[in-house]
């Protein structure tokens, strides 16, 4: 069965056509290679200039003044090393708890066959259409004071972590690759002896390794880039996330110098994908065993 193409084989055998396929294909890649990668050159040139050349119009492509020292004085000022250990903790520790009570969520939903299993599945993907922005004041005042412990959650991780737990998007993620496992396998196991836990420890985790890897990816960078819930529940400022103390700290600071900072804040994620973009990408594809 021949595969269908914008441009027919015929057409790209010919020399002109297969020049002109180059110049259209080469074009399309400097475009969209600009579009991408020029806010991001934009970001970190800007951090080299002085202040009056960063807001300076127009703009200059190349820094005038190389002043590489802005970079240091953003790390030593904010306080960035204290802002990325507060926020790899809070992010780590949102990753465990995911990676416990997600797994087991879909892997019961998907293999153990609970009573209203689909419509619990059905109410927990309904809630992927509720905009975030809507349940940020029940969830704050459920945190302010959580109900039947009485406790406030406030400056406490508990009110990062908790929230971050329900992931409607990871659990349908993960119950769509265990659906895939065959029931064949699970069977096997099962007469030999194995528990359910004991199959979802033994068997289930280790085939599920692309997936669990884009669960961890997504929770990581989730917490990572969130701004107003930090902001609104972490308000001591030695306990806030990079995002939410670049912010509270901008208004003492040279532009060019803040600018720095948010380039030192933007390379964790930028390393996350360009490292693992192949296992992001395997693990949303992956939906079947071969052979």
């Amino acid at each position: 069965m021949s595969t269908r193409t914008l441009i027919s084989p015929a057409v790209l055998a010919r020399p002109r056509g297969k020049v002109l396929y180059r110049i259209v294909f080469a074009a399309v890649v400097v475009l969209f290679t600009l579009v991408f990668l020029g806010p991001l050159y934009w970001l970190v040139s800007s951090g080299f200039k002085d202040a009056q050349e960063v807001i300076q119009t127009p703009p200059t492509l190349v820094p005038a003044s190389f002043e590489p020292a802005n970079y240091t004085r953003a790390w030593e000022v904010m306080d960035l090393a204290g802002l990325l250990f507060n926020t790899l903790y809070y992010a780590f520790g949102a990753l465990a708890f995911q990676l416990v009570l997600d797994v087991a969520a879909a892997y019961s939903l998907s293999k153990l066959r609970p009573l209203f299993g689909k419509a619990i599945l059905g109410m927990m993907l309904a809630t992927l259409m509720i905009p975030a922005t809507v349940l940020v004041v029940p969830q704050y005042l459920t945190v302010l004071d959580v109900p039947v412990v009485e406790r406030n959650l406030l400056n406490t991780p508990w009110a990062i972590w908790l929230p971050a737990v329900t992931n409607a998007f990871n659990i349908f993620l993960l119950k769509r690759f265990f659906d895939s496992i065959p029931k064949e396998l699970l069977d096997a196991a099962s007469m030999d002896g194995a528990s359910s836990v004991r199959v979802l420890w033994s068997i289930v985790l280790p085939i599920s390794r692309p997936v669990l890897g884009v669960v961890s990816i997504f929770a990581v960078v989730g917490v990572w880039k969130d701004f107003l819930w930090p902001m609104l529940t972490l308000p001591d400022p030695s306990k806030q996330t990079l995002n939410v103390g670049i912010y509270s700290l901008s208004n003492g600071v040279p532009v060019n110098v803040l600018i720095a900072a948010l380039t030192i804040a933007s390379v964790p994620t930028l390393l996350i994908f360009l490292i693992f973009q192949r296992n992001i990408m395997s693990g949303l594809t992956a939906g079947g065993l071969k052979g």
